[in-house]
């Protein structure tokens, strides 16, 4: 699958307009975000790619900031060669050692796992997959039934795994994600772990006792009526891939309709994660 790179310079554009733009352009199908000089740079599956609906996004924006951009076809051999080049491994909480293929093992750390990333979301660099590892070495999952929502790599299900999760549903609607979950399971020895290709069309008629969704805001406030549907009593949702505010009210006041309260929440930067459980009625 070929991606398309979307690089953004803006002048006079504030924080929570960035924040903005960015959500809608998720809205347009870009996936994965990351900062650059001046702006930052997107990356949308090219089939999916309209450049006439983006300029047509920027120009309701005209009147608040200046913004302009190239484009850059991606192919998936310079996306992993990319990836090789800067990706370097990473510890979490002193406890969880993440590596890539190619660097070496450390023995030391009670956790590693190994990614292969792709051109998957979920290397754990990102500070929503941090705080949302951060979450689940601090839960109780062993012989849990786990569902990992927007799985991306499925580093956080692979997490729950050597946790002791006792089964694993990772689903992303991405074909490379589903393909890069497969991989990633076998290469860290997690074979009570189920991949699905879709989005919540596709989870399982089966009851969870933890969800873990590291998704953007508008997609979370669609699918959190099926999550609340497939969780269990007394059963906790860890969500991450949005901001303090309006994100956080909006996700907790959505999550309250179906029994899900707001039990706490991380941030680290612009980005927040948040920790919900669901009450049994009466």
């Amino acid at each position: 699958m070929q991606y398309t790179k979307a690089i953004f310079t803006f002048e006079n554009i504030e924080d929570y307009q960035q924040d903005l733009l960015i959500s809608d352009l998720a809205e347009l199908g870009f996936d994965t975000f990351e900062d650059s000089e001046g702006g930052f740079t997107a990356f949308v599956i090219k089939d999916n790619f309209s450049e006439t609906t983006l300029q047509d996004l920027l120009d309701t924006y005209a009147d608040d900031f200046s913004a302009e951009y190239s484009l850059e076809d991606v192919a998936d051999e310079n996306w992993n060669a990319e990836w090789e080049k800067n990706f370097s491994p990473l510890i979490i909480d002193d406890v969880c050692y993440v590596r890539a293929t190619f660097h070496e093992p450390q023995p030391s750390y009670p956790y590693e796992i190994v990614i292969d990333p792709k051109m998957s979301f979920g290397t754990g660099h990102h500070q929503t997959t941090t705080m949302m590892m951060q979450y689940i070495l601090s839960a109780d999952l062993k012989d849990k039934e786990v569902l990992d929502m927007g799985c991306g790599t499925a580093i956080l299900a692979i997490l729950a795994g050597k946790l002791g999760a006792k089964i694993l549903v990772a689903i992303d609607y991405d074909d490379i994600c589903y393909e890069s979950t497969i991989e990633n399971a076998a290469l860290n020895h997690i074979s009570n772990l189920k991949a699905i290709c879709g989005s919540k069309e596709v989870i399982p008629d089966e009851e969870y006792d933890v969800i873990f969704a590291n998704i953007n805001r508008n997609i979370l406030l669609d699918q959190i009526q099926r999550y609340a549907e497939v969780l269990k009593n007394d059963g906790r949702i860890f969500f991450s891939g949005f901001y303090l505010e309006p994100d956080l009210s909006m996700i907790t006041a959505e999550c309250a309709k179906y029994g899900i309260k707001y039990i706490d929440h991380k941030q680290n930067g612009d980005w927040v994660a948040a920790q919900f459980e669901k009450r049994a009625e009466g």
